[in-house]
């Protein structure tokens, strides 16, 4: 198995999870690059801020979609004994996690050979022509209460121009990790045939897919 260490050169030095839930200007300036015009996206947030938007992946990012459970393991793994994430969002029940251009595309293929494979639920690995529903850049936003959205908010907010981003090699860690903790927990089933590809998915979703059946 691929070990995290060989894509961590400049992976976040914090010790724990981080609870940002809002992006910082820097962190939109980020997430507006992925856009072909990031201006518009730009005005478009200054004009609608409780509104989420769909930026394409395959240029400032790839975006690893997770069940929830699953998810959220994979990313305090990656905060416990791993490197450290990227942003990470939760949208409709999954996860989120923000990766390196080109996960997508890798990730499915190391997946395949690594023998915990089996164990890992079902996987959408948004990359180039893909395209995911990011959540507001302030929780609450619009809102009388203040209170953030519960179906899509951010875990791990964006907060610099350029944010580390996790390779295939880190996400194949953390999926193998959280994969062996559920198993010992006793909740994962191991189905016969852990990948095969997506088919008659939404446009947002037309992706890669590791799936279970």
């Amino acid at each position: 198995m691929s070990d995290w260490q060989s894509d961590t050169s400049s992976a976040p030095a914090s010790p724990g999870f981080p609870t940002a839930s809002y992006v910082t200007l820097a962190g939109a300036d980020w997430l507006a690059s992925a856009s072909a015009r990031p201006g518009a996206v730009r005005s478009l947030w200054a004009q609608r801020p409780a509104a989420p938007s769909v930026l394409p992946c395959g240029t400032a990012f790839d975006v690893i979609n997770a069940p929830a459970l699953f998810g959220r393991r994979m990313v305090d793994r990656l905060w416990s004994d791993g490197p450290g994430s990227g942003p990470v969002a939760a949208h409709q029940g999954r996860i989120l996690l923000f990766t390196a251009p080109g996960t997508a595309q890798r990730l499915p293929a190391l997946l395949e050979w690594e023998e915990w494979a089996a164990a890992v639920p079902p996987l959408l690995c948004h990359g180039s022509g893909d395209a995911v529903t990011v959540p507001p850049l302030h929780p609450g936003a619009g809102t009388a209460d203040g209170a953030a959205p519960s179906a899509t908010r951010w875990l791990v907010a964006p907060d610099v121009r350029s944010p580390w981003l996790p390779g295939p090699d880190v996400l194949l860690w953390a999926c193998v990790r959280a994969a062996r903790a559920e198993t010992v927990s006793g909740y994962a089933v191991l189905p016969e045939h852990p990948v095969r590809a997506a088919s008659g998915r939404a446009p947002e979703r037309a992706a890669t897919a590791l799936t279970s059946h």
